[in-house]
């Protein structure tokens, strides 16, 4: 079984970690190519960088070049176009692959690419579906403040995320995970999934399972002004909003003329006894530092709650836990963010 595998970002290279290791224990798959997204800058008038999966994919192929059965044709080629367009098509279809393996690629397959696999095609996806279709469900099943979300393993087909399941695993949500967090773990669990499914396949993909659409739900790309923080909205949907939009694009807020980075808290308990200082009556504005508390943080008054802020950072400054920073900022408590 000839693989050519689809990724871009850190969640998928487990997978491709995965597929390259059952090729050098001889489990009778191969590796025809790895395609991703081109190299592009990461940092403002930087020099464009290859994707986390083509970084993986280059550390990967001396140990592929050096195995005893290795020939020209069985190392991975490494795709980078702009378009999956006639002349990507044919370099694919030059590599004789059986069967697309795709997780967090970024683009949609059409019919014609699609045609090159006589397996067909597989996704992996880190959400139930058919909840949360799309390119960032991991972030929105944060946002929503879900108990459980899981991963599947789905049949590529015409409409984004709505093929037939194959493999469905679903797992409780703490309430304390980040995308980060919860990125790492669907990028491991995913590929194991994917080695038990690939490892009892015969010719061929099995029948899947259909989703039902009447269900679906779906999820927008997220965006840097998704960060802002509206101090109005109640404590847990801001804690929300900062794990949701860890590592990227962070949750801020402007104290004074600067920007000031949210990086961890969570929504306070008023029965805590160390708090010192926090009015009482009438409420403050959300937005207004109201004090810290020794063991929880730096408080700050919502529309609904208080939200206590743990580690923080000025712009272009160093992240700092609430001790250190508030060492620094003697005019910090008692402001207000806006």
């Amino acid at each position: 079984m000839r693989i050519l595998y689809a990724g871009s970002p850190a969640i998928a290279v487990p997978a491709l970690r995965t597929l390259a290791d059952a090729v050098l224990a001889g489990e009778g798959w191969e590796l025809a190519g790895i395609l991703t997204n081109p190299d592009r800058p990461r940092l403002r008038r930087g020099e464009p960088e290859p994707t986390e999966v083509a970084k993986a994919a280059q550390a990967l192929f001396p140990a592929l070049a050096c195995r005893r059965d290795a020939e020209p044709g069985n190392i991975p080629a490494l795709l980078k176009p702009e378009k999956l367009d006639a002349p990507l098509r044919e370099q694919v279809a030059l590599l004789r692959p059986d069967l697309l393996v795709s997780f967090a690629y970024g683009r949609i397959f059409g019919p014609r690419f699609l045609a090159l696999f006589p397996w067909g095609g597989i996704n992996i996806h880190p959400s139930l579906l058919p909840k949360y279709r799309g390119a960032a469900p991991i972030p929105q099943v944060i946002l929503n403040q879900e108990r459980e979300t899981g991963i599947t393993i789905q049949k590529l087909a015409a409409e984004m995320d709505a093929g037939d399941i194959l493999v469905q695993e679903a797992f409780p949500l703490t309430g304390r995970e980040t995308t980060g967090t919860l990125n790492e773990y669907a990028g491991i669990r995913g590929a194991e999934m994917l080695r038990a499914l690939l490892s009892g396949l015969g010719p061929g993909l099995p029948e899947g399972k259909p989703q039902n659409h009447g269900e679906a739900t779906f999820c927008a790309l997220i965006k840097k002004e998704d960060g802002r923080i509206n101090w109005d909205l109640a404590a847990p949907v801001i804690d929300a909003q900062v794990r949701a939009y860890t590592p990227w694009p962070l949750c801020r807020t402007r104290h004074g003329e600067r920007d000031l980075y949210i990086l961890r808290g969570h929504p306070y308990d008023l029965r805590s006894r160390h708090h010192e200082g926090l009015p009482r009556e009438p409420v403050p504005p959300p937005g207004t530092v109201l004090g810290i508390d020794k063991q929880a943080g730096i408080l700050i008054q919502t529309g609904d709650g208080i939200f206590a802020v743990e580690v923080l950072q000025y712009a272009a400054k160093k992240a700092l836990d609430w001790r250190t920073f508030s060492n620094g900022a003697r005019d910090f408590i008692g402001s207000r963010l806006t």
